[in-house]
């Protein structure tokens, strides 16, 4: 009997906490999303730190108050270990399943032995995609690289991508673009591309800009890193 109104109150006090954090959460959404320009919020989540609950918007971080009087923008430091909290959230929400990334639909490049994995998504037009492409990637060995040419930047980009898709060597188009400027032939116009696939699957993947480097266990470096940089995130997999 004792053991049944334990199990009783404390399914009350949790239905209670949910019920709570439901009412929080509505009160956040009204009072932030039509500050937001049209953003929606994905989630809201009490912190552990300061009273301040978390709120997701596009694959970002923003911080606020119960109420959502107050809206934070910026990260949050541990300060006795000086761990980037908020990065580290981030990285955490942001992680991927890289089983299932479709690589049929991008470029397959094998150095070396090609032991370390990882994929990267590029636009044909992006400086700091061609930058990464003719010093850190060009210098990294024993690896695959899938690259996924990922259209945002402008149209062209699109007509750049399909050119290389259809060419006969779709890698060594690549890196004739990519490294030594040159541009391969018009592809044929019933040539089918991935592009507006590999575009769908990077919204999903809230890819904002290129580069973006994505490692097997699901984490991500957005940007051109340098070739220090890249070994030791990969050094760190194994």
């Amino acid at each position: 009997m004792l053991k049944t109104k334990v199990a009783v109150l404390l399914a009350t006090g949790l239905l209670a906490s949910c019920v709570e954090a439901q009412n929080t959460e509505a009160t956040i959404k009204k009072a932030l999303e039509p500050k937001l320009g049209g953003a929606k919020i994905e989630s809201v989540r009490e912190t552990p730190y300061g009273g301040l609950y978390e709120v997701r918007v596009a694959g970002d971080i923003l911080y606020t108050d119960k109420k959502g009087d107050y809206l934070f923008i910026g990260h949050v430091y541990d300060t006795k270990t000086s761990t980037d909290l908020t990065r580290a959230r981030i990285d955490e929400i942001n992680k991927i399943k890289f089983s299932e990334l479709p690589l049929e639909m991008a470029l397959k490049q094998v150095k070396g032995d090609g032991k370390r994995t990882i994929a990267v998504f590029e636009d044909p037009n992006c400086g700091y995609c061609k930058r990464l492409r003719q010093t850190t990637l060009k210098e990294l060995d024993n690896v695959t690289i899938y690259t996924f040419m990922y259209n945002i930047l402008s149209e062209d980009s699109f007509t750049k991508s399909k050119n290389i898709w259809c060419a006969p060597d779709r890698v060594k188009a690549w890196d004739d673009w990519m490294i030594n400027g040159k541009l391969p032939p018009s592809a044929p116009a019933a040539c089918e591309t991935p592009n507006d696939k590999i575009v769908a699957l990077g919204q999903k993947l809230k890819i904002q800009g290129t580069p973006a480097i994505f490692f097997t266990d699901g984490s991500r470096i957005p940007g051109a890193v340098d070739l220090k940089t890249l070994e030791a995130k990969l050094q760190s997999l194994k």
